[in-house]
């Protein structure tokens, strides 16, 4: 376990986890030790995790002068670890009440500042208030669980002025959005690491200057992300959306189904936000209330090409086909709902990924790209030509399926053991659809109009290559390839697979 002396002398402790670019997290409570963040839901698989545990927590020295404990004056404390770690810039991650800390480092220290994240941040630095009325509204969410009727009294008392700490068993479970054995454990592990007394000091009178705070942040050029959970009243999402009005290169994610711990109630959605936010290479966009990741490559003013993904796959699988295209096209590889580092919100089916591509396309202003899917990719990009051929220049369908019913039809898949990259769920839902599609998906192939090539893998495909032609035969004007590699044509023969876009007019 490392230590650094910070500018009073004291020594302080952080621990490491995970590989990567360093990431510096500050655990809230306030003055709560490193441990309560653990592995951030297994954050640690994406970047080094330097969880500092702040003076008199942990394995931090116990400072002489209590008043040290300000959370102002530990600004210096991250900035000390900052040059002890050798960095020009930090991101940094602050949890609940070090949200406030770290936004009293980015108005001090701008140009030290990569990138910001705020989990479920406290607010006051910038004088906005968590209200009696946000915490109501975050109460009445949980009004179907076990230990709704005894939290609402404590909050009723809390609400008539007793003091939180007087009724904090009670209220407890408002801060997960599971209030399960996990849940449990983390919040009385958390309690038994907090410095209580060091807590009364943090936010003494003196800490704050909200004006000038929020002033300075408005020059801070870094980019943030405010991550709040839909069930949390400290801060409620719309305070949450507040505080990201102020920073000019700020986005608002909302963890559907989190309280104020997101990384217990859901680590797969957690780390997917972070992880997503923090990678230089991945970009992510809104549509239909579903945020998809997506990697860009290419010059902004060349002519722009999406590459759509199969089912299990995300926009990394083009990697090679990007690399190469991007010379002279701007190229946009999207993770389709459920994959990935985007959203995985449940209810798939092929018109939702259709609708994914959609939003995708008119969202980022790209109406009259070419698109190229593979499998289910293709599967969402046909439908949509289908739809509004206005929004697609040509259209590339790699060994998509032709939506006749599968004979035999598919039974139920067993998932494999360990974390996937993509929502299980999927599996089923798009299975029980290829069983029984939609014959009017098929019979629309006639009304498709954008010039359109469909690629084949030959024999060694699972994909029944005389339906591949019939699709080809259907849409008018399509032209047909073979590339004799089986279902990843792109992945297999990505020399052919080019050459063959080539031909087509994609080069």
């Amino acid at each position: 376990m490392p230590k650094f002396t910070t500018y009073d002398g004291i020594r302080l402790a952080y621990h490491l986890s995970g590989e990567g670019e360093p990431l510096l997290c500050l655990p809230g409570g306030p003055m709560g030790a490193s441990a309560c963040l653990g592995e951030l839901g297994g954050l640690s698989a994406h970047r080094r995790l330097v969880l500092l545990d702040p003076r008199g927590t942990g394995d931090s020295d116990v400072p002489d002068d209590p008043a040290s404990y300000r959370c102002d004056r530990q600004v210096a404390d991250v900035e000390a670890l900052r040059a002890h770690l050798g960095l020009d810039r930090i991101d940094l991650l602050g949890h609940s009440a070090s949200g406030n800390l770290a936004l009293l480092y980015a108005a001090r220290h701008p140009d030290r500042v990569g990138s910001l994240t705020l989990v479920t941040p406290g607010t006051r630095a910038v004088g906005i208030d968590v209200t009696d009325d946000d915490w109501r509204s975050a109460v009445a969410l949980r009004e179907g669980e076990p230990w709704y009727a005894e939290g609402r009294a404590a909050f009723e008392q809390v609400w008539a002025g007793r003091a939180w700490s007087e009724v904090r068993s009670a209220i407890r479970p408002f801060a997960y959005g599971r209030w399960d054995a996990t849940a449990q454990r983390h919040e009385a592990a958390a309690e038994a690491g907090r410095n209580r007394d060091a807590a009364s000091e943090y936010y003494a009178e003196g800490a704050f200057e909200p004006k000038a705070t929020a002033a300075a942040l408005a020059e801070v050029t870094a980019p943030v992300l405010v991550l709040a959970g839909e069930y949390d009243g400290g801060p409620a999402p719309v305070r949450a959306a507040e505080l990201a009005a102020l920073l000019p290169n700020a986005e608002l994610a909302v963890q559907r189904g989190a309280g104020h711990h997101p990384w217990i109630d859901d680590a797969d959605a957690f780390v997917r936000t972070v992880a997503a936010f923090l990678d230089p290479d991945v970009r992510t966009v809104t549509t239909g209330g579903v945020r998809l990741a997506y990697r860009v490559r290419g010059a902004e003013s060349a002519p722009p090409v999406v590459l759509v993904h199969g089912r299990g796959g995300d926009s990394r699988d083009w990697d090679r086909i990007a690399e190469r295209l991007a010379a002279t096209r701007r190229v946009y590889a999207v993770d389709l709902r459920g994959h990935g580092l985007s959203d995985w919100p449940g209810g798939y089916c092929f018109e939702a990924f259709r609708d994914d591509l959609h939003g995708f396309i008119t969202e980022l202003g790209l109406v009259g790209t070419d698109v190229v899917g593979h499998s289910m990719g293709g599967a969402a990009a046909v439908l949509l030509a289908e739809d509004e051929p206005d929004l697609i220049g040509r259209l590339v369908l790699e060994e998509t399926p032709p939506f006749f019913p599968l004979d035999p039809p598919r039974g139920p898949a067993e998932r494999p053991e360990g974390r996937l990259g993509f929502d299980w769920p999927v599996i089923a839902a798009t299975d029980a659809q290829l069983n029984e599609p939609d014959p009017a998906w098929r019979g629309r192939f006639a009304t498709v109009a954008v010039p359109t090539l469909v690629v084949a893998g030959g024999p060694a495909s699972q994909i029944d290559q005389k339906k591949l032609a019939w699709t080809a035969s259907r849409i008018p004007g399509a032209r047909l390839v073979t590339i004799e590699a089986g279902h990843l044509v792109h992945a297999e023969r990505p020399d052919e697979f080019l050459a063959a876009l080539g031909e087509f007019g994609i080069r």
